[in-house]
């Protein structure tokens, strides 16, 4: 008995051969935000099922293909998307992470590609 013992200690113990993943220290920002809200983008059409499963997607405040809504998080959502899962993608996201529609239109936006520096409209207007 006293061998098997031993044998579990030194097969339990680390050694010297062992190796090991070492993580960074902790950085002095603070920790990620938990996840608060659904990000529920829909994928697929609605066309042709039945008034159920458009209802339940009206309900989630989606209407159109790749519209993209944040939700709560919620049981009541939680089932809605369950529900519709097939048709969704759905991503937990920190309340840092959400955008309004107006927010989420900046961001497709391109940058322009000039800049007005002047006009000629505004050298005639001060003669």
């Amino acid at each position: 008995m006293a061998s098997l013992a031993a044998c579990r200690r030194a097969v339990l113990a680390p050694n010297a051969y062992t190796r090991s993943l070492t993580t960074a220290p902790p950085s002095a920002t603070s920790p990620p935000s938990p996840p608060t809200h659904f990000k529920i983008t829909l994928r697929r059409s609605a066309i042709s099922l039945g008034d159920r499963f458009k209802a339940t997607l009206e309900a989630l405040g989606i209407h159109k293909r790749n519209q993209t809504v944040y939700q709560k998080h919620s049981s009541d959502i939680a089932g809605k998307i369950l529900r519709v899962k097939e048709l969704v993608e759905v991503e937990n996201v920190p309340a840092s992470a959400v955008r309004n529609k107006w927010e989420q239109r900046q961001e497709r936006k391109a940058v322009r590609g000039y800049k007005v520096v002047g006009s000629r409209r505004n050298t005639l207007m001060n003669l």
